[in-house]
């Protein structure tokens, strides 16, 4: 991996949790850092502690404002605002619709405004904060996976269609890890997630390693890669083993029923 130093970076969702950590660690290694959040005051005291500059506002629209905060130059997005949302079909049509549009669409407009700045110079690079909902499911959770998902999808698109042309992709798959969002999980974070879930820091630290490696996947919970084998490889068996646990959880709340919809987390938190 080449020398950060003097390089801009932008995180989104940087107020506390995956993005903080991201946004510290990218500030340690020398980076210039905008720091975004929907909470003006959280983006403002992360940036003014690492010495980077405040974008704060709504993910979706935020990379044009960094660009312009960095000097005209942005060398890495890190696409990690995300939003949390419970229930399934159930859940409304805003809830569903909330979640794809900052899950999913906030990268995409992210890469419409760089891409053309990347693929002139040669290089960029794109993080995107997935979860390992994305390469799994979280039970509980149909916005949440389902669009973590399509976040993966798109992340796995640019790498593929523009990786010969200088960018870098790289998806964050954590599973449980100790931020606002995990408390929101219900029954199921405290059955799936919680055992193993590790500090934001640790996420920063899996992405290093992974940009130093050059690996697509950052999978802060190694054993994310094995269960996302025995996915592919024999799915039905997969998919009985994730319903047995759907079972307990269910003889745990004592309800068989759908549980209700709504959003487990804000814009800085994310995985």
């Amino acid at each position: 991996m080449e020398s950060l130093r003097g390089t801009g970076v932008v995180v989104t969702g940087a107020g506390g949790g995956i993005g903080e950590a991201l946004a510290r660690r990218f500030a340690a290694a020398g980076a210039r850092v905008a720091v975004n959040d929907v909470d003006a005051g959280r983006a403002r005291a992360v940036a003014d502690d690492i010495g980077g500059v405040a974008v704060p506002g709504d993910a979706g629209g935020v990379a044009a404002a960094a660009r312009e905060a960095l000097g005209g130059t942005v060398d890495t997005f890190c696409a990690n605002a995300g939003l949390g949302t419970r229930g399934g079909p159930e859940a409304s049509e805003e809830e569903w619709a909330t979640a794809w549009d900052l899950n999913v669409m906030a990268h995409v407009r992210a890469a419409r405004e760089l891409l053309p700045h990347w693929l002139e110079r040669g290089s960029g690079r794109f993080v995107s904060t997935v979860s390992a909902a994305g390469m799994l499911t979280m039970l509980g959770a149909a916005p949440y996976s389902v669009t973590k998902h399509a976040a993966l999808a798109f992340a796995e698109w640019l790498s593929v269609t523009y990786r010969h042309r200088g960018v870098e992709v790289h998806a964050i798959c954590p599973e449980g890890v100790r931020t606002a969002l995990l408390e929101r999980t219900g029954t199921e974070g405290d059955m799936v997630l919680r055992p193993g879930a590790i500090e934001p820091a640790a996420v920063a630290d899996a992405l290093f390693d992974a940009l130093g490696a050059g690996r697509f996947l950052v999978l802060p919970h190694p054993e994310t890669a094995g269960y996302y084998a025995a996915r592919a490889g024999d799915t039905d068996r997969w998919l009985g083993a994730m319903n047995r646990v759907q079972q307990k959880v269910e003889a745990r709340k004592g309800n068989a029923g759908p549980e209700g919809a709504g959003r487990t987390a804000g814009a800085g938190d994310a995985a």
